[in-house]
């Protein structure tokens, strides 16, 4: 089971990842340079973590994502209802629009997603 939080360097890590795999473990290391100014050894510890955390495989030196970045998102919203508002998804619209007026489109596309569902 992937785990669903990053800091903001994991992150990024993760965006060049899925930017662009499948990617050669040399090249990420030549990424990572570039964009993040890590270094070999830095990039390698950080892959490992990730791939420990069933986010991403190192076959051969190839790197790939074991889930995408939208299944990554998904689980982590998840996540944050579930310890945030004890799992209830009415509790989170109802905080979030608290502050926040939906507009006129964005009720229509709730309302096409909640019928959509049934």
């Amino acid at each position: 089971m992937a785990e669903y939080r990053l800091g903001e360097m994991e992150m990024k890590f993760a965006e060049i990842i899925w930017e662009k795999e499948p990617v050669s473990s040399g090249n990420l290391v030549k990424l990572c340079e570039e964009k993040l100014d890590w270094k070999k050894s830095t990039t390698y510890t950080v892959l490992r973590r990730f791939c420990d955390r069933g986010l991403f495989q190192n076959r051969g030196g190839t790197v790939s994502s074991l889930i995408s970045k939208e299944e990554f998102f998904a689980g982590s919203s998840e996540k944050y209802i579930e310890d945030t508002f004890h799992g209830s998804l009415p509790r989170f619209l109802t905080a979030f629009t608290s502050r926040r007026k939906l507009s006129e489109k964005e009720i229509a596309q709730l309302q096409k997603i909640i019928d959509d569902y049934k």
